[in-house]
């Protein structure tokens, strides 16, 4: 017993005695590292503290300034949806919004202010300028988030019927519906990271605590989409009425191959319109050149010997 407890006492102090050593200043493992870090990393890592700190504080400003803009206004709920729609699911990403729309026209006219004059215009058209280009900040933050929700709807529209492909096969292969969401959501990722953002947004709500319904609905107010809003009720009605998934899924998916075939029929017969106008503009007169150019001018010659 006296040798049990003089190991175990010399085992302590000795296990005490190499935390001191761990803890003396200089000697972790961190300040070992930063230590034999390069004099251009450790500058390299005070310029991004830097950066993040400029960051933070513009930041700072264009919420405080969007708060200011944006507080009694009554179309907050419109604008947030419309900006989640367009990716920015940031709750601050309202307030940067009426910030950017409040500073660009300021600084354009501005620029417009102080740079016309010295190009040379005159006032009235200075003052036309500042006109236009206050308008253009106005208009475009919206315009930019505008295209930007419409790329987006269009690469989650293109991946759809794929998407519902891969649901359809990890269902009928025995997966539960969130299951396959989850493999679905990790599989469609190279193909269209916007579906499989919007998917993996599902299931972590639907982890969180959401019901299912609830958490489908998000997923069709978040992307705006006519056909993501008909795939979410009928999953709904699936669920509710306890038919199959599967052959749900499968006819649904089958609806959406034919309306995809039939937007590119369309798209295909709307070329030939599309076409008139580059035809009429830049094809034509250049073969009216190459085909008149010879006998107008042997013609010009001709009158003009006698």
């Amino acid at each position: 017993m006296l040798a049990i407890i003089a190991i175990l006492t010399a085992l302590t102090v000795g296990l005490f005695a190499l935390t001191l050593i761990q803890l003396r200043p200089g000697s972790s493992g961190v300040t070992a590292r930063l230590d034999e870090m390069d004099p251009s990393d450790r500058n390299e890592i005070q310029a991004r503290r830097r950066r993040q700190v400029r960051s933070d504080r513009l930041m700072g400003v264009l919420q405080a300034l969007g708060q200011q803009v944006g507080s009694g206004r009554k179309d907050t709920t419109a604008v947030r949806q419309f900006l989640i729609q367009a990716g920015y699911s940031d709750p601050n990403a309202v307030s940067v919004y009426w910030a950017c729309r409040v500073i660009m026209p300021v600084a354009f006219a501005a620029l417009a202010i102080f740079g016309l004059p010295l190009l040379g215009v005159s006032s009235t058209q200075s003052l036309l300028g500042v006109g236009w280009l206050g308008a253009l900040g106005w208009i475009g933050p919206t315009f930019y988030v505008r295209r930007r929700l419409k790329a987006r709807q269009k690469e989650v529209q293109l991946a759809l019927a794929d998407m519902l492909d891969m649901l359809v096969v990890c269902v009928e292969a025995g997966l539960g519906l969130n299951q396959a969401l989850v493999r679905v959501a990790d599989e469609i990722d190279h193909v269209s990271p916007v579906m499989s953002e919007q998917l993996a947004m599902v299931n972590l709500e639907m982890r969180a605590g959401t019901p299912r319904d609830e958490a489908l609905k998000n997923l069709a107010e978040r992307t705006g989409l006519a056909d993501i809003r008909s795939l979410v009720n009928m999953m709904i009605q699936t669920d509710r009425f306890g038919t199959s998934v599967a052959d749900a899924l499968r006819v649904h998916s089958e609806t959406m191959r034919t309306k995809r075939r039939q937007r590119a029929e369309e798209a295909a017969a709307k070329t030939t319109i599309k076409l008139v106008f580059p035809l009429v503009l830049f094809v034509f007169p250049a073969m009216f050149v190459v085909v008149i150019g010879p006998s107008a001018l042997a013609i010009y010659r001709t009158f003009s010997k006698l």
